[in-house]
This record gives C-alpha cells, sequence and structure tokens, in this order.
C-alpha cells in the first residue's frame, strides 16, 4: 500500500474517488498489508487492525564512489550543484526548489531530473521561473551518471508532500548526500533529524542558503545521511518479506503485533 494516492491535488476529483474506493477494496480484499512507512500504517489502521499490517520500507544500495566523467560530461563539478530527481508533479513541490533557487545568484547550479513537456502548463511556468543556474537534462536513468549525480551533488531536493518511504530519498541516503526536503511525517520518519527541512518558498531559500555556505553543516548532515541509511537495508528487508510471506503459507512463527506508530521514528519490522 504505496502512499494515499487519492490525496494527490494532480487528480480530478472523479480520479481521487475511483482511488478512495479501490484503497478501501484494496485494504479488506487482502490478507495482510503492507505498509512502507509508519504514517501509511497509521492510515491503514483507520481501515483494518493494526493486526492486519506490517510496515516494511524501502532498501537500497550502498554507494561509497562514483567516477566523476559522467557529471563532468554535464559540464559540473563535485560539490558545486544540487540535485533533484522526481517526477515533476506539484504535489512533488519542484516549483518550489526550482523558484526558491532562482531568487539570487548562488555560483552553483541546480540539476533537475524529470521529464518535462512544453505540453503542459506547470511545466513551462516551471522553466520560465528559472534562473540560467538551473539544468533540466530531463530524465535520466542510467545507473552510473544516476549514482554520480547523487554522490558528487553538494546536496539532494526532495519536495516530496505525500507517499511513504520514497525510494530517491532512501537511495541519497545511501549516497551520503545532505537532504533538503519537504517538512512532513514522511520525509522526516526517513530521512530523519540530522537534515534541512523547509515548509514554504522562504524556508527553502534559507536552507539553500546554509547547505550551499556551510561546509560543516553539510559534513554533519552527509555523515547523518550515512547513518540512517542503515535502517533501509536490504537484507532485513527482505528477511522480513520472507517472514510474511512463511506466516501467511503457515509455515513460519507466528507475527510478532505490529507496534510502530507515527512519531516512533524508524520504521518496525512485521514478523
Amino acid at each position: 500500500m504505496d502512499g494515499i494516492e487519492w490525496k494527490r491535488p494532480k487528480w480530478s476529483m472523479p480520479v481521487r474517488a475511483w482511488f478512495w474506493v479501490n484503497e478501501w477494496i484494496a485494504a479488506w480484499a487482502s490478507n495482510r498489508l503492507v505498509a512502507d512507512h509508519p504514517i501509511i500504517a497509521d492510515h491503514l489502521a483507520t481501515r483494518r487492525p493494526r493486526s492486519a499490517i506490517a510496515t516494511i520500507p524501502y532498501g537500497g544500495d550502498p554507494v561509497e564512489a562514483a567516477a566523476p566523467a559522467p557529471i563532468e560530461a554535464m559540464g559540473l563539478a563535485p560539490d558545486r550543484y544540487l540535485v533533484s530527481i522526481a517526477r515533476i508533479e506539484p504535489d512533488n513541490n519542484i516549483h518550489t526548489l526550482v523558484e526558491a533557487f532562482s531568487t539570487k545568484r548562488r555560483g552553483v547550479k541546480l540539476v533537475v531530473l524529470g521529464n518535462l513537456s512544453q505540453e503542459r502548463e506547470y511545466h513551462r511556468a516551471l522553466r520560465a521561473s528559472a534562473s540560467d543556474e538551473v539544468l533540466f537534462p530531463g530524465a535520466i536513468y542510467d545507473p552510473a551518471m544516476v549514482k554520480a549525480l547523487r554522490f558528487h551533488a553538494r546536496a539532494y531536493l526532495h519536495g516530496h508532500t505525500v507517499g511513504g518511504t520514497n525510494p530517491s530519498l532512501v537511495e541519497a541516503l545511501w549516497a551520503g548526500s545532505a537532504v533538503i526536503a519537504h517538512d512532513n511525517p514522511y520525509n522526516r520518519g526517513t530521512a530523519g533529524p540530522g537534515q534541512f527541512y523547509f515548509r514554504d518558498s522562504e524556508g527553502c531559500a534559507a536552507a539553500l542558503d546554509r547547505v550551499i555556505a556551510d561546509d560543516a553543516a553539510v559534513a554533519a548532515a552527509r555523515q547523518a545521511a550515512r547513518a540512517r541509511s542503515a535502517e533501509f537495508d536490504w537484507d532485513t528487508i527482505l528477511a522480513t518479506y520472507e517472514s510474511e510471506l512463511r506466516a501467511l503459507a503457515g509455515t513460519g512463527p507466528a507475527r510478532l503485533p505490529e507496534q510502530g506508530r507515527a512519531g516512533d521514528g524508524l520504521p518496525t519490522r512485521a514478523g
């Protein structure tokens, strides 16, 4: 059960109603619900008892090094750019990131990965609000290039407001990236207290100012990201899925009751 899709403002009311109905069907037609974040588990607990819910996040792989050639080919230098990797949708706050960055000359670049279409008004407005220090290379799927972009960035920018444990945010933590994220329980529950958060354009601009100027704060955030990434280890996550499957098949031990609640911090794992 990934995110709360019917809350996304990009959908029309009939589509949101359809997602809402499907969420109820999924919640009651399933043997076991898997939430990827404690906040999602809290939401699902309004549909089903907590005994029917397991909380299992996404995982990531450690990034300890990356060749700089891919970013140099884009005209970038290590530690002299920020990166955003997301679908370019209103609920991901890409416009907030771009507008806050573009309020003045920064002396670094902002690289915004994601598909843009001239046919969409939101995308046209986004380009129009960007300074010449903002790059829109489109969507990039080459793993080596994406890894290099994460690893060598001054910081990773994450504006998501709806969802659960976002895979792109987890991957940024595994790359040891300092994070500037929208301040909501999903992002704080994933990235933890050691990062930079904003609620509006002014807060985002202030976070950008600090990240660009304060080497010590960035170093501390990178260290915190590495420490936090251990909570999203694939071995632990896959073992939890295996435990859940064995319990459903009747070949494993009884499940432990779900204990995680929003505000507890890290996801709990059933099984």
